[in-house]
């Protein structure tokens, strides 16, 4: 039997080196994972955006290979990385293997950088530890100097020979460890949104991508916006934005407690409005706030003041109507700020959010401020601001209630079988077993409920054709009675994806009341309209069913092939040709199959309802972006794309047509 270990002052340790990083990789990097490997190449390009916006080089080249390796490359001042007379160490074992060592602690005080992205000095040498190579080619001060290292380790030490050319800068390749993270193939979209939003915030600065797509052959991308956000911002509000695209800028010493020292901050802001887009999106010293923090919370004090204020003193509330929210301004704003301090608190290494007080207080005055003066100056775009902020206030009120109704319909308690007209239940309440057919019509309910079985097969009868649930808004959708009762029925509530419409009634799969719901509807054009109808209101408003596999068509035979004393049924033209052909020199009479409620109750439990005979075609997900983009052009408000449709594929579709 082992001996229990004891613990005692010997189980204590400390991690050293190398391994602070290697055996813990989530606390500098936020994960182990493919994020985590994304991180770490973004504090290597921090350094390099440093560097270019004190103004040394303004040109980054970032390469992903093949191998998953990467390399940045700028031409920035290079790194100091000879013998430091003050530390009495190398400088390269301080930036690449030293925690907490760097060029950017005395900023505040005038340093090297004005205004930095990479702070911690945490970055280079992480990311150096958490390689499973990194080579660094140095060119700075008339020296050219190169480092190789190994699982956190140098190997060979500084080689330093004379460098002639005036050109600077540092180019460090690097391979990320999958012995530290878990996934370290980081596909090349990751590259291309985050130097697309480099570009954004540092004006006039060229990025290059180079993406290796086979061996030695590379993909080049090139992203620059010569006036950075004020581009950004006109490019996505375009030509038909409600205003004018508005670029302020503040700069301003702030402390985040009266006892703290005084820093520098500058706030960048460009914004407009817009009833077809809406964004809000957030930088600091060049690093994309994902959660936002100080500055999400100016914004939303700023504008809701301010545009409040507009409607107060212009009369536009209607009486007693309350006061705007931050939902209606951001429906329609369009914003980025980017903002840099010479002090930051992230709330962690990975910097997607800031908490400074002071930077806050200063980006709420600076919003205010400016909001005021533009509204006062351009009067009419301040009417059209109101007057869009107050039609999205009313419309998500309008929605509440509709909301809170529905809410209230769709979740009471109720004897589905007493309140859902003509729905027939079965005898099971296995939800594993049960079935629940959807069918058009009286008729057909008729015939299905003759030929089901009822200890687990139930019947829900459509009256007409459904609402076009991809055209249709949300109050007009759930107001259909047809809707609300198959809702009801289904019982597992839907999933809806606008904001005002957010908690209409709460989906739950496990609430699902049936193990497959069925469609089943006539083999004719009539039939087949009713049934895309209801694949499009379950593809809209309960997905998921369709995703877990939920949802199937109960497949009918198109042909009654009778010889002798056999019944053939035919569910296409090439089985009714095979039928034919084995029947050759026999007697037989062939008919098109009647609609469902025509059809006896032996016929549709032989081919409609029974498990062991029917045929049953499983919906499947698919590609969810072309189905997407086909409901949009067959049923959608895509006009343009239904008649290119038409016009290139109708002629396949004519045998099909009844037009007698």
């Amino acid at each position: 039997m082992a001996k229990k270990q004891t613990y005692g002052n010997d189980s204590i340790k400390s991690l050293k080196g190398a391994d602070r990083v290697r055996l813990r990789p989530a606390v500098i990097f936020g994960s182990d994972g493919l994020d985590g490997c994304e991180h770490a190449i973004f504090e290597i390009l921090s350094n390099s955006i440093d560097e270019a916006r004190q103004g040394y080089g303004k040109e980054i080249t970032v390469t992903r290979y093949a191998d998953h390796s990467v390399e940045v490359e700028d031409h920035g001042r290079g790194i100091p990385v000879d013998y430091n007379k003050r530390e009495e160490r190398y400088n390269w074992e301080l930036v690449f293997c030293e925690m907490y060592a760097g060029g950017k602690y005395n900023n505040n005080d005038g340093g090297n950088y004005d205004y930095a992205l990479g702070l911690n000095g945490l970055g280079l040498c992480a990311t150096q530890y958490a390689s499973e190579y990194m080579d660094a080619d140095i060119r700075y001060d008339g020296f050219r100097y190169t480092l190789h290292f190994e699982h956190g380790e140098n190997v060979g030490g500084l080689n330093k020979e004379p460098y002639g050319k005036k050109a600077t800068g540092s180019r460090i390749r690097w391979k990320p460890d999958i012995k530290v993270f878990t996934d370290i193939d980081v596909p090349a979209d990751y590259y291309t949104d985050i130097i697309k939003r480099q570009a954004i915030v540092n004006a006039g600065v060229k990025f290059i991508f180079k993406n290796e797509v086979s061996p030695r052959k590379f993909e080049t991308t090139e992203f620059c916006y010569e006036n950075g956000i004020l581009d950004h911002v006109r490019e996505l509000a375009g030509e038909d934005a409600l205003t004018s695209v508005q670029f302020w800028q503040s700069e301003k010493r702030v402390r985040d407690r009266e006892d703290l020292p005084l820093y520098n901050v500058k706030i960048n802001a460009a914004v407009a409005f817009s009833n077809r887009v809406h964004l809000t999106e957030y930088y600091h010293n060049s690093s994309w706030l994902e959660y936002g923090g100080a500055p999400d919370k100016a914004v939303q004090n700023a504008f809701v003041y301010q545009i409040d204020a507009y409607l107060k003193q212009n009369g536009k509330y209607n009486k007693s109507e309350s006061k705007i929210k931050f939902q209606d301004v951001e429906d329609c704003l369009v914003i980025v700020m980017s903002s840099f301090s010479t002090m930051t608190s992230y709330e962690n290494q990975t910097k997607k959010a800031i908490n400074n007080k002071g930077i806050q207080e200063a980006m709420v005055e600076m919003l205010r401020h400016n909001l005021e003066i533009y509204f006062i100056e351009n009067p009419i775009e301040a009417e059209k601001i109101g007057a869009q902020v107050l039609i999205n206030k009313r419309s998500r009120e309008d929605a509440e209630k509709t909301r809170l109704n529905l809410k209230g319909k769709l979740t009471a308690k109720m004897d589905i079988t007493g309140r859902v007209a003509k729905f027939v239940d079965c005898r099971s309440k296995d939800v594993s077993e049960r079935e629940i057919f959807i069918v058009e019509g009286d008729s057909a309910l008729g015939a299905v409920k003759q030929a089901r079985d009822p200890n687990y097969q139930a019947v829900m009868p459509i009256r007409g054709k459904i609402l076009n649930c991809l055209k249709a808004d949300y109050d007009k959708i759930f107001k259909s009675e047809i809707i609300t009762d198959l809702i009801k029925v289904l019982g597992c509530g839907v999933q809806v994806k606008s904001k005002a419409n957010k908690s209409i009634a709460s989906f739950d799969i496990n609430a699902l009341r049936w193990s497959k719901i069925i469609l089943c509807t006539d083999a004719d054009v009539d039939g087949f309209q009713i049934r895309t109808l209801l694949l499009t209101m379950l593809y809209r408003l309960t997905p998921q069913l369709i995703e877990e596999h939920k949802v199937f068509i109960a497949e009918s035979p198109l042909y009654e092939i009778t010889a002798k004393d056999k019944t053939y049924f035919a569910y296409n033209e090439r089985e009714k040709d095979e039928f034919l052909t084995q029947l050759e020199g026999q007697k037989f009479t062939i008919q098109r199959s009647k609609g469902l409620g025509e059809n006896d109750p032996d016929m549709m439990n032989l081919t409609t309802m029974n498990p062991k005979t029917r045929r049953l075609i499983q919906v499947k997900p698919g590609d969810a972006e072309m189905t997407a983009q086909m409901f949009d052009i067959l049923l959608g408000d895509n006009l343009t794309g239904r008649k290119d449709y038409i016009a290139t594929h109708g002629s396949e579709y004519l045998d099909d047509l009844d037009i007698s």
